[in-house]
């Protein structure tokens, strides 16, 4: 019976039976470093120096055909075998075929070498071991025989053709050599292999066979460069007409190539050996004008160092403006909504003075409609149509177009979303240079209708206004005021209308409409205007009574003194007295200005002492304007009493508050009226009457 301790799964052994004892580890008593150290480059030393020699098999040394026999046999065994086992393996075919070229059996290396194409005939370094080794053992009909299968079944593979086209020309055999480029050709290699047999046919000084290869090349490589190397081809063996026809037909058949410019530029350069420089100046040109801009860089700058070289002043002008223009058009195309760069363009043009020009670059801008209908994309872009409305007028003096580029402009802005105030502006005032009054109201009147604003209001106004149509102004103005009833500006210039009119009632009525709206931009500047237009008219009670509506609205510092000062201003008629008369009504005329200006100032003075006690800077300017009022009356003012009223400076310093706390004190001005002073010292007496009266109590 097993024992109570005994586990199953260890075979009925104990825990303690199973455990793995390993040794103690000892513990280093001397941990102090020793004397000798050993280092890394002495202990690999070491082991080197230990090293076993390495085994190598004993060599051979064979004395008779019998054991000649035998190592072949065995040496051939040992490759057989290896080739069964690793069929796949070419490197194992290459040294078995190379031992049997080794042992001077050919027959048995072909053997292998055939054997081995049969497992991979499209490893192309089979085909070159076994070619030669062939060539190296002098057997060239079996090397012939060798190349010819490989190119016929690797046409693809241009180091055969190399290989095979080489061992011909090195037996001198050119013919055949030729033959073999021939077959090469049919298959169409790339460039290289077209190019190897141009210099093969150059070599032996076949012009005309080199010829003819060229003519096939270009067909089957129809390429900007190779047309070139023809081209050169037929200048060098002076050839000039030649040459140029080989141009002539590539521009022909590649003038709209991607590398047609190095096409161009290389003919503009024959042109120019050739002392041709009319000829080499049309085809910079044609170039021009048929390349697209931003493969040109190149075309451009050849140019211009061409008329430098051979052009006058104005040819070497028009190389510069093309390579500037070049530029502009290139920035174009990558930003087209940078408009700075068409005006800089457009500028350019107008200096050259090409009338189509300048107008199908300004047809190219316009077409650039900004994406976004927001203002401010648009606000650049609108100039370009101003421009180009201006060129066609002032310069090109075309009046159609320019009232057709007027109108396309005003049909391109989307009104609904905003529009431009000058367009429709600078429309009317066309039209009115072309007489045609009847135009410009159209024009303006659609404005009003479709993109109502306030320069387009005024413009209008003005215009009917130097025509003499006074009933055209007043129905503007009323639709004006229809769009706009908070306008200040427009209420104002109606009233100063009709008072220019001399209808002073009508101007009346519009003001007192104007004061009566709910809301106005700017109600300060029109109560001043008519409080001026009532004190214009000599109407005083008007004006108390417009003064008093006015601080019923508002107590601002500067309404009281303008009231103080219209007071004491407001000078009567006096030209119906006598001169003896004149001169005391006078005299009593000046009391009761002063009176009327002092009610004014001292209600302002109890309004801010009472109502306002916290604007003390404003009470001080008023008391200030109020002492310089008493002055200018000379002896009839009483400047001291103003002057008792007058505050005392004083410098303080208050604690700055901020969102994270106190952020130190800033010093500011207070004032110190008499009363408040009063006040202090009679605060102070009571504090010491109380505290007398508690010192009696104990």
């Amino acid at each position: 019976m097993a024992d109570k301790d005994s586990d199953r799964t260890l075979g009925y052994l104990t825990r303690k039976e199973t455990e793995v004892k390993l040794p103690r580890p000892t513990r280093v008593k001397n941990k102090t470093p020793a004397q000798i150290q050993i280092t890394a480059e002495q202990i690999l030393r070491e082991a080197r120096e230990r090293q076993e020699s390495e085994i190598r098999p004993p060599k051979q040394k064979i004395t008779d055909p019998t054991e000649l026999g035998d190592y072949r046999l065995r040496k051939r065994k040992e490759f057989e075998d290896l080739i069964r086992r690793v069929r796949w393996n070419i490197g194992v075919w290459v040294k078995y075929a190379h031992w049997e070229e080794s042992q001077k059996d050919f027959k048995r290396a072909r053997s292998v070498w055939e054997r081995a194409l049969e497992v991979d005939y499209r490893n192309h370094t089979l085909w070159l071991k076994y070619a030669e080794m062939e060539m190296k053992n002098r057997f060239v009909n079996h090397a012939r025989n060798v190349w010819d299968r490989a190119v016929a079944l690797l046409p693809r593979v241009d180091q055969l053709w190399y290989k095979y086209i080489h061992m011909e020309e090195m037996l001198g055999d050119v013919a055949a050599a030729r033959q073999v480029y021939e077959r090469w050709m049919e298959w169409k290699p790339d460039q290289q292999g077209w190019l190897s047999y141009i210099k093969f046919e150059l070599r032996y000084n076949e012009v005309e066979r080199t010829r003819g290869i060229y003519e096939r090349f270009v067909m089957c490589h129809p390429k900007v460069t190779l047309w070139i190397k023809f081209a050169k081809f037929e200048m060098r063996n002076g050839e000039v007409g030649r040459a140029r026809n080989c141009y002539v037909r590539a521009v022909d058949k590649l003038g709209d190539d991607e590398e047609a410019e190095q096409l161009f530029v290389a003919f503009a350069e024959f042109e120019e050996r050739c002392k041709e420089m009319e000829r080499a100046r049309c085809i910079y040109k044609f170039a021009l004008d048929h390349i697209p801009k931003g493969r040109a860089e190149e075309l451009y700058k050849k140019f211009v160092a061409f008329e430098k070289q051979y052009g006058d002043r104005e040819g070497i002008e028009d190389a510069v403006i093309g390579n500037r223009r070049f530029q502009y058009e290139d920035e174009a195309r990558k930003n087209p909504l940078n408009y700075d760069t068409w005006f800089d363009y457009i500028r350019l043009e107008e200096s050259a003075g090409n009338k189509e020009r300048i107008r199908e670059v300004y047809e190219h801008a316009i077409a650039n409609v900004p994406p976004a209908k927001e203002k401010r994309f648009w606000q650049r872009y609108i100039y370009l149509w101003i421009n180009y409305a201006l060129y066609e007028e002032l310069d090109a003096q075309d009046m159609d177009r320019t009232r057709d580029v007027y109108r396309e402009c005003l049909n391109i802005i989307p009104h609904g979303k905003f529009s431009f105030a000058k367009i429709w502006i600078l429309a009317a005032q066309f039209e009115i240079r072309q007489y045609n009054l009847a135009g410009a109201r159209q024009i303006l009147g659609n404005a009003i209708g479709r993109a109502p604003k306030d320069k387009i209001f005024k413009k209008y106004i003005e215009i009917e206004l130097l025509l003499g149509n006074v009933e055209r102004c007043r129905t503007l103005y009323e639709k004006y005021l229809e769009w706009s009833p908070e306008s200040c500006y427009a209420w104002s210039k109606f009233a100063e209308l009709e008072k220019s009119l001399g209808e002073t009632e009508r101007a009346r009525a519009i003001f007192e409409l104007a004061i009566a709206q709910p809301a106005l931009d700017m109600p300060e500047l029109l109560w001043k205007a008519y409080i001026d237009f009532e004190i214009a008219e000599n109407e005083f009670e008007r004006t108390r009574m417009l003064y008093e509506r006015l601080l019923d609205r508002t107590k601002h510092l500067k309404v009281w003194i303008s009231y103080a000062k219209f007071e004491a201003s407001a000078m009567e008629d006096n030209s119906e007295y006598s001169p003896s008369e004149e001169e005391k009504v006078q005299e009593e005329g000046t009391k009761l200005r002063l009176q009327r200006a002092r009610r004014v100032f001292e209600r302002a003075v109890g309004y801010f002492r009472t109502s306002a006690p916290e604007l003390k800077e404003e009470r001080a300017m008023l008391l200030e304007e109020w002492l310089n009022m008493e002055r200018s009356f000379g002896e009839l003012g009483d400047a001291g009493s103003v002057q008792a009223k007058m505050p005392k400076k004083l410098k303080k310093r208050r604690q700055l508050m901020t969102e994270d706390g106190p952020a130190g004190y800033e010093e500011y001005i207070d004032y110190l009226f008499p009363e408040e002073v009063q006040t202090t010292n009679l605060k102070v007496l009571e504090a010491a009457y109380r505290w007398k009266k508690q010192k009696i109590d104990e």
